[in-house]
């Protein structure tokens, strides 16, 4: 290898070790959520006896033992502040990490690799919150999450809409006719499809955006391309090949926070799940209830209830605040000629 190959070996390294650091300072802050006392010096003992035990003549004992010192003092002062950590489905760079940075920044983003890690993660208090996408304006409903949001007893507290803007990543040095084959997460490929039916481009489905960056960082796979965010490709050390190549320039997903806590402050929007009689005109009972209110409802999604065969429920999304007393009336209304009514939360309103 010449200099510049070498180097750019050491870059990719230095991408990976940021990536696994990372990670464990995020550990850290879960590990932080079941100890009493930050300050544990026999844990930190057993530690420093692991790590110094792979020392070899590159890597001396002293070398290791004053790296991980640095490492723990910084885990404890990360676990001293107390942060409050929102899981969201995927890796570090996924368009859910991007909607927890749009609603501030005084929260630490924690990947997890399934959805329901996410509202398990939050349910026993693993996470303050978690973030997850509900719909898209192409794709449609995220059914996994509408169908966990039913069975759980979550809360929604707040809302984001992210415009979704897809972009080729490959890796440093790569030309786009080198690209034979693009992964990315299903949702993702479906919002591009035209553009890789046009470059003919094969599509390859992967568990998520970022996460198909993290791997190709990784395995440095020739010839393969992801679509996923410009944070994925900064995250990860890749190239941007081409901006925007999702197939409707007004693409967006809408997120919801979640919490075992209602909401608090300003909420101008509610969303509620419920079943009806297996009867004609049953649901139609329940929309009248809200016409006649003069409620406006901006969703309503339909899905199989999966331990009731045969059987729906319904979640509808509508405008109103908690404190307005034609709302509550309404609320009272729908529950009584529902089955399994539960009110999923009031929280303020997204604007795009």
């Amino acid at each position: 290898m010449n200099l510049k190959e070498v180097r750019n070996n050491i870059d990719s390294i230095d991408q990976q070790v940021l990536i696994l650091l990372r990670h464990r300072l995020e550990y850290a802050l879960q590990a932080g959520k079941h100890k009493n006392d930050v300050h544990d010096p026999s844990r930190e003992e057993s530690v420093f006896k692991n790590v110094t035990a792979q020392a070899s003549s590159l890597m001396q004992e002293p070398f290791i033992r004053h790296l991980y010192e640095a490492i723990i003092a910084e885990s404890k002062e990360l676990q001293h502040r107390g942060l409050k950590l929102v899981g969201f489905q995927g890796e570090h760079g996924a368009w859910s990490e991007i909607a927890i940075h749009s609603l501030g920044n005084s929260t630490v983003p924690i990947p997890c690799l399934e959805f329901a890690d996410v509202f398990a993660g939050v349910a026993n208090h693993d996470f303050e919150l978690g973030m997850v996408p509900i719909e898209n304006s192409l794709e449609g409903s995220v059914t996994e999450v509408n169908d966990l949001l039913i069975e759980t007893n979550l809360r929604i507290v707040a809302e984001a809409v992210i415009p979704i803007h897809h972009n080729l990543l490959a890796l440093p040095g790569t030309s786009y006719q080198e690209i034979k084959s693009v992964y990315s997460h299903p949702q993702a490929l479906g919002q591009c499809r035209a553009f890789l039916s046009r470059n003919k481009l094969e599509p390859r489905p992967f568990y998520d955006t970022a996460g198909a960056a993290r791997w190709l960082a990784r395995e440095q796979q020739r010839g393969a391309g992801v679509i996923a965010s410009s944070l994925a490709a900064e995250l990860h050390g890749l190239e941007i090949i081409k901006e925007h190549i999702e197939d409707h320039p007004q693409n967006a997903t809408r997120f919801v926070m979640i919490s075992t806590e209602h909401a608090t402050g300003k909420a101008n929007k509610c969303t509620i799940t419920f079943s009806t009689q297996h009867r004609v005109g049953a649901l139609f009972d329940v929309l009248r209830i809200f016409a006649e209110n003069n409620i406006n409802l901006t969703r309503i999604e339909s899905r199989p209830i999966r331990k009731n065969p045969g059987a729906f429920a319904f979640l509808v999304d509508f405008q109103g605040n908690q404190d307005n007393d034609v709302v509550q009336r309404t609320l009272g209304q729908v529950e009584k000629v529902t089955i399994n009514f539960k009110n999923l939360g009031f929280y303020q309103e997204a604007t795009v």
